[in-house]
């Protein structure tokens, strides 16, 4: 791992870990607000509550305790609302990231998710807890910046191993984070903070371990972080050329050195390339993240599983994904392709789909079938979670243009403005938080409305068609690197 590739893995591991603590805490985050809140109807979280039970009724009338479900919706309504002003902001930073520099443009998104922080701590009231989640999706910059400094520092060869760091930092965090924040939560200001009369938001503990986290990630950075825009990686080193050039003598051949590349032909194909990859990425985590929203959901409704035995699942989720990250992806990657791997990992997916419409059958008569059905769905998403995103991304970085220098003046030659990798990846990344947007909401609704057998199958068969469609994206050239004398 070279330099700058480190720093921003711990970076990352920094700002994804501030990024998770707060995450199992939503559901009570709202509660707290509705008990606060709940003696004026009239206030904004009753009226917001209010349309979310109206809305819920439509699709689904729970048994018991419909308040519960209220909640849980509204948060996940919350994520939803994230992924959108992600959506929305995601090719801007990168376009401005293009223009003025990776290093500058990710500091200014660190002093918004710092802000953002700093008013979650202080807020007493749900619309300005609802104002720290605004402020926070609209300044989360650095997954997608880290992926266009890696893109930046290392070549086609060597990308998607370096972008696996990025899948590793996620697996991480989202292993630690939510047990942290979990703790955290418990855990009272200092009395000396609370005798000053201040009032701070009921979980302000995480929320100061929050800005702490983000604090020390923007100081690292301002250290560390060399400014990677304009900068070209060195194709190959003088032992790797030494060697190539000993090994074809030995041979008795002297052939030009040839490797595998995904990197499309011509500028007009690439940008086609990264119009396919959007819509790609939109379809699988349209339908991934609505699968991801449920399970919680399935796990509830038919094995009256409490938070430990989900806090469980999910973990026991993220644990197998790094592992298989860390063990296999970065290893087989460059072999099999970025658009082969994607696909290995759709497919897994829509195997763990197939567990999922057949569970709810085994329920009453086997539930140790079904438990093992679920572990076995778990297994195949921790492989969807380790490969999909991770290679789909390395994909489209590679159609990207890379910055070179003209010869005879020294100059920088223009990229395409299509092909620039900040606004390339931004719209990337883009399109994947729409689907995050609006997947969970889709899920939701078919979940209550149809069941879990039906809503599973459709998912199913739409990650078969989408599995069916890479295949058709998947073909890598065979391109000359150097020539023999």
């Amino acid at each position: 791992m070279g330099n700058v590739e480190r720093v921003v893995f711990l970076s990352l591991v920094l700002d994804l870990f501030a990024f998770t603590i707060p995450l199992p805490l939503f559901p009570r985050i709202i509660d707290w607000y509705t008990k606060r809140e709940s003696s004026d109807p009239n206030g904004f979280l009753s009226r917001t509550l209010s349309l979310v039970s109206s809305t819920r009724a439509l699709v689904y009338t729970p048994t018991s305790n419909p308040q519960r479900w209220d909640v849980v919706l509204l948060g996940g309504l919350m994520g939803s609302v994230f992924s959108a002003l992600q959506w929305f902001i995601s090719p801007r930073i990168g376009a401005l990231s293009d223009k003025y520099g990776r290093k500058r443009v990710l500091l200014v998104t660190m002093i918004g998710n710092i802000l953002s922080g700093l008013v979650w701590l202080k807020s007493t009231t749900f619309a300005t807890y609802l104002l720290s989640r605004v402020i926070g999706g609209l300044s989360e910059g650095n997954v997608q910046l880290a992926i266009a400094i890696l893109s930046d520092v290392t070549t086609p060869e060597t990308r998607a191993k370096a972008l696996a760091h990025v899948g590793i930092a996620f697996a991480i965090c989202f292993i630690i984070g939510p047990p942290i924040g979990a703790y955290f939560a418990s855990r009272p200001l200092p009395s000396s903070i609370t005798a000053s009369g201040i009032e701070f938001n009921v979980y302000a503990v995480p929320a100061a371990l929050t800005v702490l986290l983000l604090t020390l990630e923007t100081i690292f950075l301002i250290v560390a972080l060399p400014e990677t825009r304009g900068k070209r990686a060195a194709q190959a080193t003088e032992k790797t050329a030494t060697n190539g050039a000993a090994n074809g003598k030995a041979n008795g051949e002297a052939k030009d050195a040839t490797h595998q590349t995904s990197r499309q032909a011509t500028v007009s194909e690439r940008i086609q390339m990264l119009k396919t990859l959007q819509h790609l990425h939109f379809l699988f985590l349209g339908v991934f993240s609505g699968v991801e929203f449920t399970l919680t959901f399935l796990s509830f409704d038919l094995f009256d599983w409490n938070n430990k035995e989900n806090g469980f699942l999910i973990g026991s989720i993220g644990i197998i994904s790094a592992l298989l990250q860390g063990g296999y992806v970065r290893r087989a990657l460059a072999k099999v392709g970025e658009g082969n791997m994607a696909r290995r990992g759709i497919s897994s997916c829509a195997a763990g789909l197939v567990f999922l419409t057949i569970l709810p059958h085994f329920v009453e008569n086997h539930r140790a079938v079904a438990i093992r059905l679920l572990q076995a769905a778990a297994v195949c998403m921790a492989m969807t979670s380790a490969t999909v995103v991770n290679s789909l991304t390395a994909y489209a970085s590679l159609q990207c243009d890379d910055v070179s220098t003209d010869p005879d003046t020294g100059k920088v030659v223009e990229e395409h403005p299509d092909l620039a990798k900040g606004k390339a990846l931004g719209k990337f990344r883009s399109s994947g938080q729409l689907g995050r947007a609006i997947g969970p909401l889709l899920a939701c609704a078919s979940y209550w409305t149809f069941g879990p057998s039906l809503t599973y199958g459709v998912s199913a068969v739409a990650m078969f068609a989408l599995s069916s469609r890479m295949k058709s994206v998947t073909k890598r050239r065979t391109v000359s690197s150097t020539k023999s004398d």
